[in-house]
């Protein structure tokens, strides 16, 4: 169809228009892609200078998954500050979290720090295990027949592979009777008699703690304490499985009350049981090889294994993977 002049005008005219307001239009989408293409390369530049670091979420001393004590591992973390290291253990919410730094002992292995919400602790046993079966997984291979670890302490060393390991505990510092003070808080804090205590003790390697050892599981099962009496001490305290030891199940039950934690009791406590095995041994009141089971009353299966060999003490147990990614700072 043949259009008139006049009428190519006016299609000249709409074709003009359609065109500027198409340019416009594609000039806005232009602007607006090239605006968010800018704010993603500034997401981009923000990300330059975060650290992606190898991490790990493990469960130690239990042959069930999920039913030991978790502890979260950031690997290589050698350029985190002590701040970013305060502030992720406390985001972890866990009992304690671990960094693992290069040594600065040539006789060590690896080094640990470790964290427990924010307060750095000079050792802790179910992190010795879980950081040392991380750095094996990661390719860590030991200089000797054992493994040295680095930590506040100094060196403690560790024996075992991946999955299984034990720690040789750290010779105690201290080892007194709880004065009379501390035992009536606790004492009364937790409902005991006097009858039911067998032996207490002031336990320090490291961590001071106090122990106390009373005569039934059956009634350790069913402490709970009373925080307002027993003030801000935490205890740690151990019953005999049974008056009359058999094959088939551990020998003593462990529970650690500590209000500093969720829920105020520790799951699995490497180091208590750690410190115990040298007095409860010592003092003639345990074998030299034992089982202690240990967050009975949280619903885990807490299982820490105790092996006198000559003048050490090794405590040991099952440590498994449950969570491996990447952490950025």
């Amino acid at each position: 169809m043949r259009i008139p002049r006049c009428g190519g005008d006016v299609a000249w005219t709409l074709s003009r228009r359609d065109a500027l307001s198409g340019l416009a239009s594609g000039l806005t989408v232009t602007a607006f892609a090239l605006a968010a293409g800018s704010g993603a390369l500034a997401a981009d530049a923000s990300q330059l200078g975060a650290k992606q670091l190898a991490f790990r979420q493990v469960d130690v001393f239990s042959p069930e998954p999920f039913r030991g004590n978790p502890l979260a591992v950031v690997i290589a973390a050698d350029g985190l500050t002590d701040e970013q290291m305060k502030l992720f253990s406390k985001w972890t919410n866990l009992s304690e979290t671990t960094f693992l730094l290069r040594p600065t002992n040539p006789m060590a292995d690896y080094r640990v720090r470790i964290f427990s919400l924010g307060e750095e602790l000079p050792f802790a046993g179910h992190p010795t295990l879980g950081s040392c079966h991380v750095w094996l997984a990661s390719g860590g291979r030991p200089q000797g027949a054992e493994i040295v670890q680095e930590c506040g302490v100094g060196l403690v060393r560790l024996r075992g592979k991946a999955g299984r390991l034990a720690f040789d505990a750290p010779p105690l510092r201290r080892s007194t009777p709880l004065d009379p003070e501390t035992l009536s808080r606790i004492r009364l804090g937790l409902g005991l008699t006097d009858d039911e205590i067998v032996a207490s003790r002031l336990l320090d390697a490291g961590l001071q703690q106090s122990a106390v050892l009373i005569k039934s599981r059956e009634r350790l099962l069913g402490l709970k304490p009373d925080w307002a009496k027993l003030s801000s001490d935490g205890v740690g305290l151990v019953a005999p499985w049974s008056s009359t030891p058999g094959t088939g199940h551990p020998n003593f039950e462990v529970r650690v009350f500590d209000p500093t934690l969720n829920g105020g009791e520790d799951p699995v406590t490497g180091s208590f049981n750690a410190s115990v095995a040298r007095w409860l041994i010592g003092a003639g009141l345990a074998p030299e090889h034992y089982v202690v089971s240990q967050g009975t009353v949280l619903g885990r299966a807490g299982r820490v294994y105790v092996d006198r060999d000559h003048d050490r003490f090794w405590i040991g147990g099952d440590i498994s993977d449950r969570i491996a990614g990447q952490l950025t700072f």
